[in-house]
């Protein structure tokens, strides 16, 4: 299993990429952080909403997606998205 973030900034201040490397560092992220200054992952994506966590299979297939924060007014995003990368890593290669 892979993991990676991609970074689209949403604010003047997401845009300075030592702002996002003290995030990342102060954090402890430890997975490899793409900073997309210029959207291009970011409409590749057809991405429509910050945040958003897109699971992605062994063949490149995007599973799921889901938009805006996991845990917001309680929705149980953390807990669905484990059990989807639970039922992922189940598959055969």
């Amino acid at each position: 299993m892979e993991l990676l973030s991609i970074h689209t900034p949403e604010t003047e201040q997401e845009k300075v990429t030592d702002n996002v490397r003290k995030y990342v560092k102060e954090n402890g992220i430890t997975y490899p952080v793409l900073v997309d200054t210029s959207t291009e992952n970011w409409r590749r994506w057809g991405q429509r909403y910050w945040p958003a966590v897109l699971l992605i299979d062994r063949k490149g297939i995007v599973r799921y997606r889901w938009e805006g924060e996991l845990e917001h007014r309680g929705a149980g995003g953390e807990k669905r998205m484990a059990d989807l990368v639970e039922q992922l890593l189940k598959e055969k290669p």
